[in-house]
């Protein structure tokens, strides 16, 4: 028997693949060439926008079509989806998701959420890789207006620190020059590991209480020291990510890189550790979102464009030639032209290297979905698009070849 995964989105989401691969070696199938030879297809589906998505729906159709044929001449095939639109479906508690998968996609064999496959096996990765994916961390908090990952991954799960690091040991000894460190914060890794998962209060929840801490201070937490994040004069929350990012710079890798990071989890002490090893990436994907300040709010990112532009600028003073990369949303609900320029102000002032770009799309679920209007036109969106495409990527195309993509993980 033979299996083929399809992966549709972010470096995630290709980790996740990985452990799929292993998990159906570990059952005595071999890999195929492609849809044609396999007899398990599995689709690993991303629906952080809604362009990827309908690119899952379309491929999954044309599957079962193929599926019907293989049939005719005695062979078996199976179609199994995995992911993001099953896990927002597995955690629709209503059910009338799943159900609507169940509809619209009559030839899927399996929706299986990607929990079920764990970290029991060593993940099968491809031969000519030099970069090690190690996910971190699963899930988000802060609940963005616009994002669909707190529905479609759940809440922030830490992977003990152990595991990680023996990840990346097992990785170096067999020849991997690069780690990259995933998760859809990776800044506040170990929160939950430190305080425990539920008493985590998730950013929609702060019009009640703040983040709920310790009535004093951990100073030590199994020998490491966390990070306390402040945030709008409080603290927000313990971390060990600066912790678990000089251990694994100190591992000898010629580079270490880490994706994605919040805005206004961007410690001192995290910033401290980047300068101090300089086998750690000196391009940092900080996702924006937006420039101007009345958008972000309604985007429920609690940072200001003052912030963010302070927070670059501290960064550049400690990392001599660092360079950021982010994501933008353009045409988010309400933008006014105003609203957009500021957006095109602070990429001019901040001079990115690349920027990923989308045009606002609904998520089902979402805060933005339920309560906003997507009011902004398509042609507009486009025109938005454009300019700041021109303005950031277009320039930087020569350097094209330099850069390995970084797609955002939710931020």
């Amino acid at each position: 028997m033979k299996y083929y995964i399809k992966t549709f989105g972010c470096q995630q989401n290709e980790a996740d693949s990985q452990r799929i691969h292993a998990a159906f070696a570990a059952r005595g199938m071999k890999s195929a060439r492609g849809y044609n030879d396999a007899n398990y297809i599995i689709v690993n589906t991303c629906m952080v926008r809604e362009k990827a998505e309908n690119k899952a729906y379309g491929l999954i159709n044309n599957l079962s079509q193929l599926k019907t044929d293989a049939a005719k001449h005695g062979r078996t095939v199976k179609i199994i989806v995995t992911g993001c639109m099953v896990g927002v479906a597995f955690r629709d508690s209503s059910g009338k998701y799943l159900a609507r998968l169940h509809s619209i996609l009559p030839g899927v064999d399996e929706f299986m959420p990607i929990e079920e496959v764990g970290f029991n096996y060593e993940p099968v990765r491809m031969e000519h890789e030099q970069m090690g994916l190690v996910p971190i961390s699963n899930g988000c908090n802060n609940f963005c207006t616009f994002c669909v990952v707190p529905f479609t991954r759940g809440r922030e799960i830490s992977r003990p620190i152990k595991d990680i690091l023996e990840e990346c040991r097992s990785l170096k000894t067999r020849g991997y020059t690069a780690i990259m460190l995933l998760g859809q914060n990776v800044n506040s890794y170990g929160a939950d590991l430190i305080l425990g998962r539920d008493n985590i209060q998730v950013m929609r929840d702060l019009s009640k209480t703040y983040f709920k801490s310790p009535s004093k201070k951990i100073k030590d937490w199994q020998g490491m020291v966390p990070t306390y994040v402040k945030h709008l004069g409080r603290q927000r929350l313990p971390t060990l990510f600066p912790h678990l990012l000089k251990k694994v710079a100190q591992m000898g890798f010629a580079k270490v890189d880490f994706i994605s990071s919040n805005p206004w989890d961007f410690s001192d002490e995290l910033i401290a550790i980047i300068a101090q090893n300089k086998n750690i990436t000196r391009t940092i994907h900080l996702p924006v979102q937006s420039g101007d300040n009345a958008v972000l709010k309604r985007m429920n990112r609690w940072y200001t464009r003052q912030e963010y532009l302070a927070l670059i600028q501290k960064i550049k003073a400690a990392v001599p030639g660092v360079k950021f990369t982010t994501d933008i949303i353009v045409g988010f609900c309400d933008e006014s032209d105003e609203e957009f320029n500021n957006t095109y102000t602070l990429c001019q002032s901040v001079h990115f290297f690349k920027a990923y770009i989308s045009m606002y799309s609904q998520r089902p679920f979402t805060a933005a979905t339920k309560a906003m209007q997507d009011s902004v036109q398509h042609n507009v969106k486009k025109q938005r698009w454009e300019a700041l495409e021109k303005l950031i990527n277009i320039p930087n195309l020569p350097f094209k070849k330099v850069l390995k993509k970084k797609r955002a993980l939710s931020l």
